[in-house]
């Protein structure tokens, strides 16, 4: 099998309409890494994404009878342009079907290629559902976005080139995984033609479909993805490309969201350019190899597989991209509620900036301040804390605490006497009219609602962190609504930084 795929991608039709994009160094992070760090700019595609590749070399061999029916894909992105551009080339229709919850910049996008958009549900598993429907009803011809021997195929073309233009032999190429084609296609060639190249994968940790997958020996279908990377962001892996993968690559490395976001910054650093965060996973996988292993001298490979980034989401990026570049530490500290006390609190930190400090009086015994310290590495972390245990401050590190890094800071000082029977959930809601009325409306009568906080940063889901009144005795009841209501969520009831600051 490995030589059909072989011989596919050496056939692969993608340049009449894909470009060979550039292996660039990048000599900030090589330097500052002490390898030399490549980048393969697949953001300078026509529709600034890899997709573009398969999409077209499975368009471009389809029949002339399959093409006067039409082509259907379900996508809320890169594939969608993709299949739109690509179909558009062929003289074909395409009819791509998207959730309700797809930026209205990406939904243009799509329609400026030429591509008729059907917008359904809120969630890729529901478009993809409502275009296999579609599919059946009409003829058309479903081009998947991972799954399917010739967009494995297209995607395995780049690996071709990196070959080609790497001026000497590679050590590793990273390469983000979604729904796997991107990394198939490139390991079956890589490992046919330079074998004692390392072929490594990189997925959100919120999103690791194949990483545990390949734990478990089959395919999974994880419960949740995270929202973050969303061009990554896939419940199952495909046939396929599990089966490649599980042969051909060597290891997967997961990154949370502040690798990702460090990962960003390093990239505009080098080259000015600002990647979608799956684009930066490459990078963020590579920085983490480069740590653990310890390698000096190496020549490493990243794929910068698309730069779709909505201008609203930099806020984020750059709000994390402290942390992930180890640049600042996030604590909660309780001080004596009394003159003198923050003066005392500050000498322990003498010679350090401290980048954020949020406190309301909430007693006249204790003082609970969430404090942020510039730091110059992980290293620094544990040299506070124990400063300021050793100044008997308790402390807790919120360095990897979601909830304070995304609601508590901005929260600080909520706390109330006045609320009973208190339980934290943090949703994930559709970005869409209606989203928090269906929420209100189907709690509405049960329950208070103690605090409510919302946050977006141009994703296809709005970040909300709710407090809700709700006794002992009616916490199954609230299981079952949570059910109903169909929202990702996790319960932060206990979750540390809530019972100091809220």
């Amino acid at each position: 099998m490995p030589y059909l795929y072989l011989d596919a991608i050496e056939h692969a039709r993608v340049y009449d309409i894909a470009r060979e994009t550039p292996l660039e160094l990048a000599p900030g992070l090589s330097a500052r890494l002490h390898n030399e760090v490549l980048f393969k700019r697949e953001d300078l595609q026509p529709v600034f994404s890899f997709k573009l590749r398969g999409a077209y070399n499975k368009i471009a061999q389809m029949s002339e009878e399959e093409c006067a029916k039409g082509v259907i894909c379900a996508s809320a992105g890169n594939h969608a342009q993709g299949v739109a551009m690509s179909a558009r080339r062929r003289g074909c229709k395409a009819t791509i079907v998207m959730p309700n919850t797809t930026p209205d910049i990406k939904v243009k996008a799509v329609e400026s290629l030429g591509g008729s958009v059907v917008l359904y549900g809120d969630s890729y598993s529901d478009a993809c559902e409502h275009a296999y429907r579609l599919r059946d009803e009409s003829g058309m011809h479903f081009v998947h976005p991972y799954d399917d021997p010739l967009v494995i195929a297209g995607q395995g073309t780049i690996a071709e080139e990196m070959l080609r233009q790497a001026p000497k032999d590679l050590n590793a190429v990273f390469v983000p995984i979604g729904g796997g084609g991107l990394i198939s296609g490139m390991a079956v060639y890589l490992k046919q033609h330079s074998p004692n190249t390392r072929v490594i994968g990189v997925e959100p940790v919120d999103s690791a479909a194949m990483y545990h997958s390949i734990q478990a020996g089959k395919r999974v279908q994880l419960d949740q993805v995270g929202i973050f990377a969303d061009g990554v962001a896939v419940k199952q892996v495909g046939k396929h490309t599990f089966d490649l993968t599980q042969r051909f690559v060597d290891e997967i490395i997961l990154v949370d969201t502040d690798e990702i976001c460090a990962a960003i910054k390093d990239i505009f650093d080098d080259n000015r350019t600002i990647v979608e965060p799956a684009g930066a996973l490459a990078v963020a996988g590579m920085k983490k190899y480069v740590q653990q292993k310890g390698v000096h001298g190496h020549v490493l490979a990243c794929v910068n597989s698309g730069a779709n980034m909505n201008f609203d989401r930099m806020r984020h990026v750059a709000e994390r991209t402290e942390m992930g570049e180890k640049r600042e530490a996030l604590f909660a500290v309780t001080i004596p509620e009394k003159p003198g006390s923050f003066l005392q609190f500050c000498k322990i930190l003498e010679g350090r900036v401290i980048t954020e400090f949020n406190y309301r009086l909430s007693s006249r015994t204790e003082a609970h301040i969430f404090v942020g310290v510039g730091i110059g590495g992980q290293e620094d972390v544990e040299t506070i804390q124990t400063a300021l245990e050793s100044g008997n401050y308790p402390v807790i590190n919120l360095m990897d605490n979601e909830l304070a890094k995304l609601h508590i800071r901005h929260l600080v000082g909520g706390r109330s006497d006045l609320v009973h029977d208190e339980v934290l959930y943090r949703f994930e809601f559709p970005e869409r009219p209606g989203a928090l009325l269906k929420f209100l409306t189907q709690s509405a009568g049960r329950w208070n609602i103690s605090l409510f906080h919302y946050r977006n940063h141009g994703a296809a889901f709005g970040r909300v962190l709710a407090g809700i009144e709700v006794p002992a005795q009616e916490r199954g009841e609230l299981k079952t609504f949570l059910g109903d209501l169909g929202y990702a969520y996790v319960d932060e009831s206990a979750n540390p930084a809530y019972h100091r600051f809220l």
